[in-house]
């Protein structure tokens, strides 16, 4: 029999107590006992045993019951210590997630089947995680399923539910700290869904955590899903990157002022507008502590680049990419219209270009321009509200 068929299968990404048989057991004996003490009490002494007997199996039954409760509790606060997010979390409410897919731009989404592919598998391994519970069953034989988990500031909601969309309305999302949300998939529908849209496009060491999910989905439901192989296809032909750039990619310009000569400054600074595109990756994946040293490089011979490394606030190594040439960003440009973000990014890369376009007819060197490009500036990554 295959765990699907079981009448205590979890098809829920919900923490339920199963189903119990101890309540009602419970009351038929206690129904019992009392009819047969008051019975006994009344003179019908072979009532005697029955008392007894029903004493007994109410002991019995409670005693079930109390081990199944404790069992639950244990099993529930190794669920709390390990999912902490869960109890921080609120449920948006699906009419609220309802009406913002009614207002969603449809010409801003209009990724075809395959291309939205790619997007997710680009921006599952930026910004997506796969969280894995035990193979076997639990203590009370309950199912666990496995959980793809995206966090994102709450600005980006449109994008996740236009994702939700595309994925047959699977998942549901959850609010934490105000300005972050989450989205779940943690429905075995929404997971195989999710599993035969990505499968073989993804490029970076978490597609072995991905096929560690296929094993898992396989041997608990008696699939025969085969295992995904790294994406080789050039990145010019698809829509990866965008989903890998939407998780982590920075669009900044710099302002510098003019300075002049001073005791401290030895030469004067001109004033100058610059544009960076910055990706920035951990040097190994926390999940299989894989390298991802690979996938970089091949994203620096992409945006033809120099890749290099610095030493992060919590002192690991940190593989960063930085497009500043202008003839480099005109192809990052070109990448982004092509296939277009669909987050907030989309705005800061929208403003991005103006700039650009500013740089290269030379509007940048007015006073207008500096002072358009100074406030476009202004409202832009984490000062956008």
């Amino acid at each position: 029999m295959i765990y699907k068929s079981k009448p205590n299968f979890q098809n829920h990404p919900f923490h339920l107590v199963s189903p119990s048989p101890w309540p009602l057991y419970t009351s038929v004996s206690l129904f019992i006992l009392v009819t047969s003490t008051v019975l006994f009490l009344h003179g019908f002494e072979f009532f005697t045993y029955l008392v007894i007997f029903s004493l007994l199996n109410t002991i019995y039954t409670l005693t079930l019951w109390f081990r199944d409760i404790i069992s639950e509790g244990k099993r529930n606060i190794v669920s709390i210590l390990s999912n902490r997010y869960l109890n921080m979390a609120k449920a948006i409410d699906k009419e609220e997630i309802k009406h913002i897919r009614d207002q969603l731009d449809v010409n801003k989404f209009n990724l075809n089947k395959d291309q939205f592919g790619y997007y997710l598998a680009g921006l599952l391994e930026g910004d997506g995680s796969i969280n894995l519970p035990f193979l076997g069953s639990t203590t009370l034989n309950r199912i666990l399923n496995p959980r793809i988990v995206f966090t994102s500031h709450i600005n980006n909601i449109e994008m996740y539910v236009y994702i939700q969309s595309m994925l047959e309305g699977k998942g549901r999302f959850q609010l934490v700290n105000d300005n972050t949300i989450r989205y779940i998939i943690g429905d075995i529908e929404g997971i195989i869904l999710f599993i035969n849209i990505v499968h073989n496009k993804l490029r970076t060491p978490k597609n072995e955590t991905f096929n560690k999910l296929i094993d898992f989905i396989n041997k608990k439901y008696n699939l025969k899903i085969s295992s995904s192989i790294l994406d080789k296809s050039d990145l010019l032909t698809n829509s990866w990157f965008t989903g890998f750039t939407e998780a982590d990619g920075h669009f900044g310009v710099k302002i510098v002022e003019a300075k002049p000569k001073s005791n401290t400054r030895k030469r004067s600074v001109s004033n100058s507008i610059s544009l960076k595109f910055r990706l920035d990756q951990r040097f190994f994946d926390k999940v299989t502590s894989l390298s991802m040293l690979s996938i970089m490089e091949e994203l620096a011979k992409f945006l033809s680049c120099k890749l290099s490394v610095y030493v992060g606030i919590k002192n690991n190594n940190i593989l960063s990419l930085n497009v500043v040439a202008i003839d480099k960003v005109k192809f990052v440009i070109d990448y982004f219209n092509k296939y277009p973000l669909l987050g907030t990014k989309y705005k800061d890369f929208k403003d991005w270009e103006i700039v650009y376009n500013m740089i290269i007819s030379k509007e940048h060197l007015t006073d207008d321009g500096k002072l358009k490009i100074k406030s476009i500036q202004s409202n832009m990554n984490s000062r956008r509200i």
